[in-house]
């Protein structure tokens, strides 16, 4: 076990990791048939489908048909050739993903509503039902689909960062350390000082502060990391990183 508070070590990064990106492979992959694009693809849909889920249903379609309309947008989006439908000047995975949803509700919606439930193999497999409970439990703040969707992908995104920060420490030995300081990552309200989390960690307030500066930093690594794999170029990472932080700052 590594010494509370101690640094964590990191896990090495892949080299090139904001020059190729998964969604830089999606593009430039174009209407190949390329293996390493599809399975970029794939994994990218995996992580961020349900912010589509929410969108649908924000748009006032029923469960059933939010389920089946999703399940059906993306075994359209992963079918082989459809890669060419992404265009590079809009850069943003988000975007794309957004952009392609209009596109299949408005021009698609008849034969989609044909489709019959369990009628096909669907190309991922979604939990439906449990994107459903957590709709259930979204705010009922008076959002635009559009807004609902931009929310909802900018927390997918740093929910998933938060896991993986944590069971990078939970690996190093370091969980408890991690569960003290997550709440002040994004400064939430605490009535703890550092003197008072030290206590409880065996730490001095001086090495509760270390503790906390080095979280910040391991976090700030990872949430970089992991927005330059929605973009096709490095130099987008910082207007994106702005742009998701505002979204989850605004309240409607």
């Amino acid at each position: 076990m590594a010494p509370l508070g101690k640094e964590v070590e990191k896990p090495e990064t892949p080299r090139g990791v904001f020059a190729t990106t998964h969604w830089s492979v999606v593009l430039a992959a174009g209407n190949s048939e390329s293996p390493p694009a599809a399975e970029a693809l794939e994994q990218l849909c995996r992580t961020y489908w349900y912010p589509l889920y929410a969108y649908v249903r924000r748009r006032g379609y029923s469960v059933e048909d939010a389920q089946d309309l999703t399940q059906e947008f993306f075994a359209r989006v992963m079918k082989k050739g459809s890669f060419g439908l992404a265009n590079p000047a809009r850069g943003k995975f988000r975007t794309f993903l957004l952009h392609s949803l209009q596109n299949f509700l408005a021009n698609d919606w008849k034969s989609a509503q044909r489709l019959k439930r369990g009628g096909g193999t669907p190309c991922l497999s979604l939990d439906v039902a449990d994107a459903e409970r957590r709709y259930a439990n979204e705010p009922a703040a008076m959002l635009t689909p559009e807004r609902a969707y931009e929310k909802r992908w900018a927390l997918t995104l740093l929910e998933g960062v938060l896991v993986n920060l944590q069971q990078e420490y939970a690996q190093a030995g370091n969980g408890r350390v991690f569960e003290e300081l997550a709440d002040l990552l994004w400064g939430k309200d605490t009535s703890r000082s550092y003197a008072h989390i030290g206590e409880h960690l065996g730490m001095t307030e001086g090495a509760t502060r270390g503790a906390m500066h080095r979280l910040r930093e391991r976090f700030r690594e990872r949430l970089r990391a992991e927005v330059a794999q929605t973009v096709a170029d490095f130099r987008e990472v910082d207007d994106e990183l702005r742009h998701l932080i505002a979204v989850v700052g605004r309240r409607a």
